[in-house]
């Protein structure tokens, strides 16, 4: 969403101009700037992540002398009995040459029992135990629209406690829609299909993100990418546009049933009207249009009714964006606008909570429009106004207390808490810097996949452990049968036996990992089934709502309240990115130009 800047305001370097002849002073440049200072915190996060030492490294490393130690200690034992009793050696090492003395034989005897320890011994099927199956795990991801980077995110995502979202473009759409319009029948008798015909070509002129989203809906809603003819465009900043639009004539021939409804919209049923039903403007006419908030209205001499302001006000409390509209003198219909939440968000977000699994939402945007999403999407604890360094600071915050932290985000303001994290997922529609930091990436931009990557990497040690108890039980069984241990009872192996039963357990190990291929991803409807009747929209009382890195408590004034219904839409720290309120700090740490800002540049 645009920001409004003045005359001393900071912005960021990559900032999209959107209004207007712009004047700007450089005070930060080259690896000072915003960006420069968060590719740093990136490098910095990803340089300080430790190593996961495998197990099976530390196995093998005491396996092999082990087992060395056991083939010596194999030997001697044998050459000791053999000269104490030599009918014990005759007795299993029938065909000897005769011709040899009694001392060659036995140790003759005691090195073929030897070598068969080291034989059959087989650190090589613990040392695939590992690296096949991450090799197989990550296949089966990268097939099922998970791209894992490597074996480390994937044996680590089964160990997470919580999971932190980002809000925009992560739980939400990343872009503004269409929510609701709203007809004003009593005032205007107006049909629906003619209000969408003459908004959609008067904010098809509009470089704004709302006028854009408005005129895409129209579009489609009215089924054709061709409007009417706008002129005299006006837009003025902070307020709306107007126009005269005509040449509509056109559109308003509908096909089939004269009444429909709106997808992805709701409106009034007295706006259900076919244009036939209602007077419309003759041939060729033209209508002046208005569209944008009270002000704008107020300025150009229209009165809002307690009704309509009230309908905004239900809207705006939500976090959305109320827009009026006025053609030829009269308020007509009320636009509702929102960064709307994914399909899948309340889903993937209950399914993780009812694994014992910890959510939050951490976001720069305003604290009205990230509790607004958290309820719609059962989130209970929300951080609000977070700057992108502090991001990683609560990632920290979190680690210290013991817990495996996964990030999900899309943007660059998400790129160092994605790289800090244990475990950083990043949306594969986001942007180039965050799917670089993050360790996991979701091709498909499908919340569910977050659940996806934890059950297959749950899957995927769960082989590896399988995999190692068949090493370890090979060779536990193994090494003693080729030491002659159970020569009393008959069991003797030769040393090309012991070849081909290490041979085989790595065989072993390599298919018990190939079973991998066989997982599927939890169909949806599953998830739906198990979460039936208990998914709900939280009420406010039920977030606990923490503004900055500090996370203190937010607990709104009756001065702050009225203020925010007042207040403009959320503005973004960086282009691309969610809306981002910044909190005023007090000290000013390394990351000076992220963290220190005033609020007057923010325009709250």
């Amino acid at each position: 969403m645009p920001v409004s800047k003045k005359v001393g305001s900071r912005v960021i370097a990559g900032s999209i101009n959107a209004h207007g002849a712009l004047l700007v002073e450089a005070t930060h440049v080259g690896n000072d700037t915003t960006l420069s200072q968060i590719v740093k915190l990136v490098e910095e996060a990803q340089t300080s992540k430790a190593p996961i030492q495998q197990f099976a490294d530390r196995l093998s490393g005491y396996f092999v002398p082990f087992i060395v130690l056991v083939s010596l200690l194999t030997l001697v034992a044998w050459i000791a009995i053999g000269f104490v009793d030599f009918d014990v050696v005759m007795e299993n090492f029938p065909g000897y040459n005769q011709n040899i003395s009694k001392a060659e034989v036995v140790v003759r005897f005691a090195f073929q029992a030897s070598i068969t320890v080291l034989s059959i011994a087989c650190p090589c099927s613990l040392g695939l135990a590992t690296p096949t199956a991450v090799m197989v795990g990550t296949g089966v991801g990268a097939q099922n629209g998970i791209l894992i980077k490597g074996g480390e995110p994937l044996e680590m995502a089964h160990k997470i406690g919580v999971v932190m979202f980002d809000k925009t473009g992560t739980i939400t759409n990343g872009v503004p829609r269409v929510t609701r319009v709203l007809v004003l029948w009593e005032m205007a008798r107006m049909p629906l299909r003619k209000i969408l015909a003459v908004v959609g070509t008067a904010e098809a002129s509009s470089e704004h993100p709302l006028g854009m989203a408005v005129a895409k809906h129209c579009k489609d809603e009215l089924g054709s990418d061709v409007l009417g003819y706008c002129q005299d465009f006006q837009a003025v900043p902070g307020c709306g546009i107007s126009c005269r639009v005509s040449s509509v004539e056109h559109l308003l021939q509908q096909q089939g049933d004269e009444r429909f409804l709106l997808l992805g919209a709701t409106t009034d049923e007295s706006s259900l009207l076919s244009a036939a039903e209602a007077p419309s403007a003759g041939e060729g006419s033209s209508n002046s249009v208005l569209i944008g908030n009270r002000e704008w209205m107020r300025r150009n001499g229209h009165h809002i009714g307690a009704d309509v302001d009230a309908a905004m006000c239900s809207h705006e409390t939500k976090g959305q964006t109320a827009v009026l509209v006025a053609i030829d003198g009269v308020l007509c219909a009320m636009l509702a606008i929102a960064d709307t939440v994914k399909a899948e968000s309340a889903l993937a977000v209950h399914t993780l909570q009812s694994r014992g699994i910890e959510v939050v939402m951490i976001t720069g945007d305003n604290r009205r429009t990230a509790k607004a999403i958290a309820a719609q999407v059962g989130i209970r604890k929300v951080f609000a106004e977070v700057l992108p360094s502090h991001k990683v600071a609560k990632v920290q915050e979190l680690q210290q207390r013991g817990l495996r932290v996964a990030m999900v985000g899309d943007g660059v303001n998400d790129s160092p808490a994605l790289a800090r994290a244990d475990v950083g997922i990043a949306i594969g529609t986001g942007t180039d810097v965050a799917i670089e930091a993050a360790d996991i990436v979701l091709i498909r931009n499908d919340l569910l996949d977050v659940v996806a990557s934890i059950e297959l990497s749950k899957k995927t040690v769960r082989r590896i452990r399988i995999n190692f108890v068949f090493a370890l039980i090979y060779n536990l069984v193994g090494i003693p049968i080729a030491a002659g241990v159970f020569m009393p009872a008959g069991l003797v192996l030769q040393p090309w036996m012991g070849s081909a039963a290490m041979a085989a357990s790595s065989v072993s190990v390599v298919l018990s990992s190939l079973l991998l291929r066989m997982y599927k991803k939890t169909p949806v409807e599953l998830y739906e089934v198990c979460a039936r009747g208990q998914m709900r929209s939280l009420r406010s009382s039920q977030i606990s709502t923490h503004l900055g890195v500090d996370g203190r408590r937010w607990s709104p004034a009756p001065a702050a309240a009225a203020r925010r219904q007042q207040s403009a839409a959320a503005q973004p720290a960086l282009p691309g990115q969610g809306p981002s309120v910044v909190s005023v700090q007090e000290q000013q740490d390394r990351y000076s130009l992220l963290d220190h800002q005033t609020a007057e540049d923010l325009n709250v």
